[in-house]
C-alpha cells in the first residue's frame, strides 16, 4: 500500500467540504447572495418582459389604426377624383349642349361642387386621424425600446451572477450588480415616458 500524495478532483473536494462543513464559508455566503440576486433580477425581468410585450401590442394597434385610417382617406380621395371627373364632364356638356339643356347640367355641376367639399372634409379628417395614430405609435415605441434594452441588461446580470456562482469571482458579481442597476434605470425611464 502506498502512502503517497492522494488528490481528488475539484468537484469531489467541493462536495466533501460541503458535506463536512468545509472552510469556504465566505464563498457559501456569496453564493447565497448570488442566488437571491438572480431570483430578484429574474422576477424584475419577467415584469419588464410583460410590460414590453403589452406596450408592443399598443404600438402595433396604433400602427394598424394609422394604416386603416389612411386606407379610408385614400378611398375618399378616389371618390373625390371620381366626382371631379363627373363635374368636368358636366362642364364640358355645358359648353357643347344646346342652350335649353344647359340648366340641368349646371344643377349637376353645383351638386358635384357641394359633394367635393364634403368628401374633401372627410378625407382630411381621416388623414389627420392617420397621422395622429402614427405619432402615438412612434411615441410609444421609444419606451418599448428602452424596455428591450433593460431586459438585455437584466439578462447580462443573470449571466454574470451565474458565472460568479461557478468561479467565486466577486468582481463578476459587482459587474452583474452594475448591469442590473443600468437595467433598472432604463426600466424607470421607460415607466416615466409611459406615464
Amino acid at each position: 500500500m502506498s502512502h503517497g500524495l492522494h488528490t481528488h478532483a475539484p468537484h469531489d473536494e467541493a462536495v466533501h467540504e460541503a458535506a463536512h462543513g468545509g472552510t469556504h464559508e465566505p464563498a457559501r455566503g456569496l453564493n447565497q447572495w448570488v442566488a437571491i440576486f438572480t431570483a430578484l433580477i429574474a422576477a424584475l425581468g419577467a415584469m419588464v418582459s410583460y410590460q414590453g410585450s403589452n406596450l408592443m401590442n399598443e404600438v402595433l394597434l396604433y400602427k394598424n389604426e394609422a394604416v386603416l385610417k389612411k386606407t379610408h382617406a385614400t378611398d375618399e380621395w378616389n371618390y373625390y377624383q371620381a366626382v371631379s371627373t363627373k363635374m368636368h364632364l358636366m362642364e364640358l356638356a355645358v359648353e357643347l349642349a344646346p342652350v335649353d339643356r344647359v340648366a340641368g347640367f349646371k344643377d349637376e355641376i353645383a351638386k358635384y361642387k357641394t359633394q367635393k367639399v364634403e368628401i374633401k372634409h372627410r378625407a382630411d379628417v381621416l388623414e389627420k386621424a392617420s397621422e395622429d395614430a402614427n405619432e402615438e405609435s412612434r411615441v410609444l415605441n421609444k419606451p418599448h425600446h428602452d424596455l428591450e434594452i433593460a431586459m438585455i441588461f437584466f439578462q447580462i446580470a443573470i449571466s454574470l451572477a451565474s458565472i460568479t456562482a461557478l468561479t467565486r469571482r466577486r468582481w463578476l458579481f459587482v459587474a452583474g450588480l452594475a448591469s442590473a442597476a443600468i437595467g433598472i434605470g432604463l426600466w424607470g425611464m421607460a415607466l416615466v415616458m409611459m406615464a
